[in-house]
């Protein structure tokens, strides 16, 4: 079954830090380009960040830009992202997305009609 799991959501203060993770199964990982992707009832759906098939290559939101890290490790199918100086308006539910490996761009965000596989996501609310 093809399937995309996230964990490591949760509810911390401002100022904090989370570290994301997604695991993958049902399909040859490192065959994909791999994204998060954050979702609120006001401002819909906006990428995060994206990453190449081989990780030497990601592109970030302007808004969570020199804050989140993303990474894989492509031994373990696992996807990361590493939550920095977390702001309430980063408040949302987190997904993962894999898309084909050619529609990695520097710079550039995939169309969301581009993701082929979605996680169910999970739950990061920053809050005092």
């Amino acid at each position: 079954e093809v399937q995309l799991v996230e964990s490591g959501g949760g509810l911390v203060q401002p100022g904090g830090s989370l570290k994301l993770s997604c695991t993958a199964s049902g399909f040859t990982f490192d065959d994909y380009t791999m994204g998060w992707i954050r979702q609120t009832p006001g401002k819909g759906r906006e990428w995060v960040s994206s990453i190449s098939w081989s990780g030497d290559s990601s592109t970030y939101a302007d808004s969570v830009r020199s804050r989140f890290t993303i990474s894989r490790d492509n031994a373990k199918n696992t996807l990361y992202l590493e939550m920095n100086s977390l702001k309430p308006e980063d408040t949302a539910v987190y997904m993962c997305a894999a898309l084909h490996y050619a529609d990695y761009r520097p710079g550039v965000f995939p169309g969301m009609h581009d993701v082929r596989i979605w996680g169910l996501g999970t739950q990061v609310t920053v809050s005092s």
